[in-house]
């Protein structure tokens, strides 16, 4: 299944390079060279690129080493620095060969370098196959990121994601509500109906969970067994106990059969809430367990139910 998925990589795929160069003769000859297979961005400066990168999150960045004011090899340490742009495959553009320049640029990260003046046969072959690198690179990683069952994110990819969530809310003064689901009596219904049911359970579960939290910046993860949690960034308390209404109510009308279950015929889930405006002294660690508590309350309280908690 894998190496079916890798061998169609490139299948109508339409990749999106960002040229980084102070020259239009440069940027006009290599726009001609890839724009019939690529989706194209411009910029003349480092700090256009930086602003055009986070943007439309190029797959590759042909940038030019020498450009007034920030030079690329500063362009490419600031986007490695940063969690949203540091996939981004970066080709530099030079007119000089320098050894010394190439050990720095593939040390901060870049992935290949194109000589001036450009060779249209090298150049295209270069970008081609770094294209083809950057697929493979992103599916190997979106793999090992998924949860093989359900589809949803995995334990490990909520653990990578929050901390990133966080510093966005702290930075721009947002609330953040963390949800911990989890699916009412399943071991109960794993005894009744067998477990490869119980997988296909779970499956319509986690996609009625995530078809709410529908936001690009939403998460919603399997954090183990049939348990779940969902990252909120932006969303004060009211709001995420909507959204956790919102799922129970999902996974309600899926109506699947549970007739070992002793407050509905079909399979329920609980939630539970904790929401806080993260500051550099609070930890996100404090309010997973918050929430992991106020699940633990709605369960005591009777199931298919929501309870939360403003820190």
């Amino acid at each position: 299944m894998l190496q079916a998925q890798l061998l169609d990589l490139d299948d109508g795929v339409k990749g999106k390079i960002l040229l980084v160069d102070d020259q239009p003769t440069t940027i006009k000859i290599l726009h001609q060279l890839f724009n019939k297979e690529f989706d194209m961005y411009m910029a003349t400066t480092g700090a256009q690129a930086l602003d055009v990168c986070k943007k439309v999150k190029p797959d590759l960045v042909l940038l030019d080493i020498e450009m007034p004011g920030m030079n690329g090899f500063e362009v490419c340490e600031t986007l490695k620095s940063d969690p949203l742009t540091a996939n981004t495959a970066i080709i530099f553009i030079t007119a000089h060969f320098d050894e010394a320049q190439e050990v720095k640029g593939f040390q901060l990260g870049a992935v290949d370098f194109i000589h001036k003046p450009i060779n249209s046969i090298i150049t295209t072959a270069r970008v081609k196959n770094q294209f083809l690198l950057k697929q493979h690179s992103d599916l190997l990683r979106a793999i090992a990121l998924q949860d093989s069952l359900t589809g949803v994110a995995n334990r490990r990819q909520f653990e990578r994601s929050l901390p990133d969530s966080w510093r966005h809310c702290i930075r721009h003064h947002q609330p953040m509500s963390l949800v911990m689901l989890d699916v009412d009596f399943f071991k109960r219904y794993n005894d009744k109906y067998g477990h490869q049911q119980g997988d296909d359970c779970l499956r319509l579960v986690a996609q009625a969970i995530r078809s709410v939290a529908g936001r690009p910046y939403d998460l919603v993860a399997r954090y183990g067994g049939e348990e779940f949690v969902c990252i909120l960034p932006d969303t004060n308390l009211d709001g995420a106990l909507s959204i956790s209404q919102k799922m129970i109510d999902a996974v309600q009308d899926l109506a699947i059969e549970h007739t070992d279950s002793t407050i509905s015929d079909a399979v329920t889930i609980s939630a539970g809430v904790a929401t806080i405006y993260p500051k550099l002294d609070s930890s996100w660690e404090h309010v997973l367990n918050e929430a992991d508590k106020q699940l633990y309350l709605a369960k005591k309280e009777g199931r298919n139910q929501v309870r939360g908690v403003s820190l």
